[in-house]
């Protein structure tokens, strides 16, 4: 199953645009595979249009959609390109008769006038005892005096936790003064565009995509940052603070790992 330029204009296809923006990143199908966990093979089948590897038209969407995503494209555009060249998503099927069938097939149940004449009976039964063995006492009110009321427990001065304020984002003073018990990484896009990956102490991943000439992001972790720049060279890295001047090319792919005690630690 291969698709390839559509008649209506002359826009690339979703393989070469995919296979474009990787390049523009500077990127190999290896580095898209590693962080995006498909496999090698399926890159280079679907940069050639060929979409038969991919299980169904529903893989299909979803691989485009992560490799889009991971080469700083807009997923949602190659999803509909691909459903106009492959007749669309299908039609849900309608469920309206069996829910239908079922809400007209059964019958109301009758209520239960003997279980409930006998219910009521024993209820007067237990109450007419209940009231000889306590032997006409008034109900203790003792403990009704010592709970609180509803109205104080419920008074404003009764609450007095305030919701905490919002985080602001970090500033480069911020980092400047980063705390010397965390790892604190800004990277800017100062010289062109390259394509980012960071992952924390756990192997999450922070950020993953395309950042843009002049763009900035930041990233905070107690223990360690692993870096991954597909255009080190356009890069600008501060650590802790301090800025980190290595002399990478364009288009160098770098493998960075930080943490609290760098650069100092190299």
């Amino acid at each position: 199953m291969s698709i390839g330029n559509s008649s209506a204009d002359d826009r690339p296809s979703i393989g070469q645009a995919l296979q474009q923006a990787r390049i523009d990143a500077g990127l190999t199908v290896g580095n898209i595979s590693s962080t995006t966990r498909v496999r090698s093979p399926i890159v280079h089948a679907i940069e050639q249009d060929d979409f038969s590897g991919c299980g169904g038209d529903v893989y299909a969407r979803g691989h485009i959609r992560t490799l889009a995503t991971a080469v700083g494209l807009d997923p949602a555009e190659l999803i509909a390109q691909f459903d106009a060249e492959h007749g669309g998503r299908p039609e849900p099927s309608a469920t309206a008769p069996l829910f239908e069938a079922e809400r007209f097939g059964s019958q109301p149940r009758r209520p239960n006038w003997s279980a409930a004449m006998v219910a009521a009976i024993v209820a007067v039964v237990g109450f007419a005892g209940f009231t000889l063995f306590r032997g006409g006492d008034e109900p203790s009110t003792e403990a009704v005096g010592d709970a609180p009321s509803a109205e104080a427990s419920s008074s404003p001065e009764a609450d007095t936790t305030e919701p905490a304020d919002p985080k602001p984002d970090p500033t480069e003073s911020a980092i400047a003064a980063a705390p010397g018990d965390k790892v604190t990484i800004k990277l800017t896009a100062a010289k062109g565009r390259s394509w980012i990956s960071a992952q924390d102490h756990n192997g999450r991943l922070l950020h993953e995509g395309v950042l843009e000439k002049g763009d900035s992001k930041t990233f905070t972790d107690d223990q360690r940052i692993q870096l991954v720049l597909g255009n080190a060279g356009a890069m600008e890295l501060y650590v802790n603070g301090k800025q980190i001047k290595d002399h990478w090319k364009t288009g160098q792919i770098q493998h960075l790992t930080y943490t609290k005690g760098d650069p100092e630690a190299g």
